[in-house]
């Protein structure tokens, strides 16, 4: 069982996901109110990103009232993201003082592996030793093959997804890296500086070893 500090740490990384849903939920609240008004985002400009929200901005609508609404639904927006960037600083000062700050600088050394995958794995699975093999870690985020299997005849399915979510979704979205050809990005490189080398070497040969399975 996870001690009251391990839990307080799993707590952070969960207010965090539902405040990553809830920004998601206001930001298509904006995007349908607009699509039921007719009005299209300037061309070439990327949902969200720094243009869309200052085009947002300016934008006026020809109701008064439905310009009522999209100003509420758009404030909503603008709280949710600046509640995501408050639960983001402190799980980043969280994990500069956790006991388990070794293994999260170990694991952002993987490709796809940046801080918060890092915390959401060490939150979620604890402490990793207790898995004796890889397929146990497996198992427990419901990453494993179903099974239906009768005598000689054996059928697998799709994954279970009977394990812990949270984990399963962070090792899945970390592993679409492995379909790119081994490299170290910029990105990558700034997380390995400092890295003992046999964890730089061990990061180099997961790229080539999981590129070459993919």
């Amino acid at each position: 069982m996870p001690d009251r500090e391990h839990e307080a740490l799993r707590n952070l990384v969960r207010a965090r996901y539902v405040a990553k849903a809830d920004l998601l939920r206001a930001q298509h609240r904006v995007v349908k109110l607009l699509l039921r008004e007719g009005v299209p985002a300037p061309q070439g400009c990327r949902s969200w990103s720094a243009p869309y929200r200052a085009w947002l901005n300016q934008l006026q609508l020809p109701q008064p009232l439905t310009q009522l609404v999209f100003e509420d639904y758009r404030s909503q927006v603008q709280l949710a993201r600046e509640r995501l960037q408050r639960f983001e600083r402190e799980l980043a000062r969280a994990a500069e003082a956790s006991p388990h700050l070794h293994t999260i600088g170990a694991l952002q050394t993987l490709r796809g592996v940046g801080l918060l995958t890092a915390v959401t794995i060490v939150a979620e699975a604890g402490d990793l030793r207790r898995f004796g093999r890889a397929p146990a870690l497996m198992s427990f985020a419901g990453l494993v093959s179903r099974e239906h299997s009768s005598g000689e005849h054996r059928r697998q399915g799709g994954i279970t997804k009977t394990g812990n979510a949270k984990l399963r979704h962070v090792l899945i979205q970390a592993a679409h890296n492995a379909r790119f050809a081994p490299a170290t990005s910029a990105q990558l490189r700034r997380r390995l500086e400092g890295a003992p080398p046999d964890l730089v070497e061990l990061s180099w040969r997961a790229q080539q070893r999981l590129h070459q399975r993919y």
